[in-house]
């Protein structure tokens, strides 16, 4: 991919300008144009991966997000080549949007391309046409969602379809129904579940505040603007945190190959006023997502997006994940609907939060704890609250961070027996340094945990209790990757390999564990002292003298002072 040459003066952190995210969406719009059917309707990539909804809804899935692109970058002459796609599509070649089927989701993406680009693209086509297409999108506001990020879907839809005059009472209808189904997974703070659980992740950007945000803003309606504006500020506060000083970032949840769609809602707090970040940390932490991608494989020899993380990935793939799936990045594109004037364009590059100072940040909603060191630009999620339906080691391990991924040898677990699992977690609570919460192993087995923070160092504490005297436990901590040192060191309870045994009741089993990039750290010893109280608790005593007391109470919960 060609890029200008680095602005430096103007962006010191990334060199990226908007000329790049220009360059950056016309290469990709280019890429792909080969791999459109004669008639434009599907996009089919290369490879042997299909989603499970099937090869013609995976071409409809490159059509919708590609299209999505070119309604950002306003190009016209790619546009039309859209519209042509949109006229045979909706002669019968796209697949029928039905309850909880993938074309419901690529219609929100070609809904919201048209009404962005409406005087480019839906103006000028034919009648015909419009009535297809409105019929063809109709059959979105009915169908049934999947009880998640889907039910705005509907939402969106609706939004072009009442604006256009089609079917404007049940239009408003599925409007309103989605956005009342949001209210029960909004967590406050900014932040929503995505559905029922606690399933906590990027979805809240580019999916929960997006479509809201996006629909308010479309709409002038300055009472859901001040809602759903409000809610992604507050969420921005804690969003911007989740991002490395390289670029990277947080390395969990699912649909991970969609990668810089993370910077969406970033774009979409400076487009809509709605954010507390100054501009120049805005761009800074969005190109620097960008930049981090490209520079890293995320686009093959044919200048396609490919399906994975850096270069091809299938461990961060789901069932859904097909050829064209990483074209909602798409979304990051957002940016493009800023104006070259925008102050978000023309103020200069500032540091983000990872680059600024050590911080370690509670979050009430999901109970996380960020953790990040300026030296290194690390980040790191200490996750006691978030977890999928089903065990996932991208929802349930204990922690994630900017320069690591989850490794299958159950990293950032604690194995009891044999069983790595980590569910039913329930939060303790987070507060200043620390963050607690408890999980089931099995039938029987409960585990407490807390871990304690400061700079790059982890107090980890667990207590297992439930379990036959004499089971096996493990303690795992951070996968080593290149560029990163990862340490883990035992305290109580556990062997120089990280093992022990439970006693007859409740045990306890302490480490020190650290990420980080720096060559030469001090010795873990001289940064922290950890000493045992009693049968379940623990006095912690770091550098600057500050002193923790932990108490860890099976079925009560976790009690911390200091």
């Amino acid at each position: 991919m060609q890029l200008p040459p680095d602005d430096r003066t103007l962006s010191p952190y990334t060199g990226y300008t908007r000329a790049h995210w220009e360059a950056a969406a016309d290469a990709l719009l280019g890429a792909v144009e080969p791999y459109a059917t004669e008639d434009r309707a599907l996009y089919h990539f290369p490879g042997d991966r299909q989603s499970w909804s099937g090869r013609l809804s995976d071409g409809l899935e490159g059509y919708a997000r590609t299209l999505l692109l070119a309604a950002f970058r306003r190009d016209e002459t790619a546009l039309e080549r859209y519209a042509d796609g949109l006229a045979a599509g909706t002669s019968g070649v796209w697949p029928r949007i039905e309850d909880r089927s993938q074309p419901l989701v690529e219609a929100a993406s070609i809904a919201l391309a048209l009404r962005l680009t409406r005087p480019l693209l839906w103006d000028r086509l034919d009648d015909p046409v419009r009535q297809r297409a409105a019929a063809w999108l109709g059959d979105a506001l009915t169908a049934e969602a999947w009880p998640c990020n889907w039910e705005l879907f509907p939402v969106t839809v609706g939004g072009f379809l009442q604006e256009i005059g089609y079917e404007t009472e049940e239009s408003g209808k599925a409007i309103d129904r989605g956005l009342e189904r949001i209210e029960d997974w909004y967590a406050g703070g900014g932040w929503y579940t995505d559905g029922d659980g606690r399933k906590y992740d990027y979805y809240n950007g580019w999916a929960m505040h997006l479509y809201p945000v996006l629909h308010a803003w479309l709409a002038q309606d300055e009472r859901l603007l001040e809602l759903y504006g409000g809610r992604l500020s507050r969420h921005l506060d804690d969003y911007a945190r989740l991002f490395g000083g390289d670029g990277a970032p947080m390395h969990q949840g699912r649909s991970l190959t969609y990668r810089f769609a993370t910077t969406a809602p970033l774009w979409l707090g400076a487009l809509t006023g709605r954010t507390p970040l100054p501009p120049g940390e805005t761009r800074r932490l969005a190109s620097g997502a960008l930049k981090y991608f490209l520079e890293r494989g995320a686009v093959d020899a044919n200048g396609l997006l490919t399906l994975g993380w850096h270069g091809p990935d299938e461990s961060v793939l789901q069932g859904y994940s097909g050829p064209a799936s990483p074209y909602w990045a798409s979304k990051g594109f957002l940016a493009l609907l800023l104006p070259a004037e925008h102050e978000v364009w023309t103020a200069t590059e500032e540091p983000g939060p990872a680059e600024r100072a050590d911080a370690i940040t509670p979050i009430a909603a999901p109970n996380w704890l960020v953790q990040s060191t300026r030296s290194d630009g690390l980040v790191r999620l200490h996750n006691h609250g978030s977890e999928d339906v089903r065990y996932d080691p991208y929802y349930t391990r204990l922690a994630y961070s900017t320069a690591t991924r989850p490794a299958p040898s159950y990293d950032n677990s604690v194995l009891v027996g044999a069983d790595p699992s980590r569910t039913d977690i329930v939060p303790l609570g987070v507060g200043d340094g620390w963050v607690a919460s408890r999980h089931s192993v099995g039938e029987s087995v409960r585990v407490t945990s807390v871990v304690l923070a400061r700079g790059a160092v982890e107090v980890r504490a667990h207590l297992v209790a439930g379990a036959e005297p004499r089971t096996p436990v493990r303690v795992t901590g951070w996968a080593c990757r290149d560029g990163v040192r990862a340490e883990l060191r035992p305290v109580a309870g556990l062997s120089r390999e990280l093992s022990g045994v439970t006693g007859d009741g409740p045990t306890l089993f302490v480490a020190l564990a650290r990420l980080t990039a720096e060559p030469d750290p001090a010795p873990l010893e001289d940064l922290v002292s950890v000493r045992v109280d009693g049968e379940d608790g623990l006095r912690v005593r770091w550098s600057d003298g500050r002193e923790v007391r932990v108490r860890l109470a099976d079925g009560e919960g976790v009690g911390v002072q200091g």
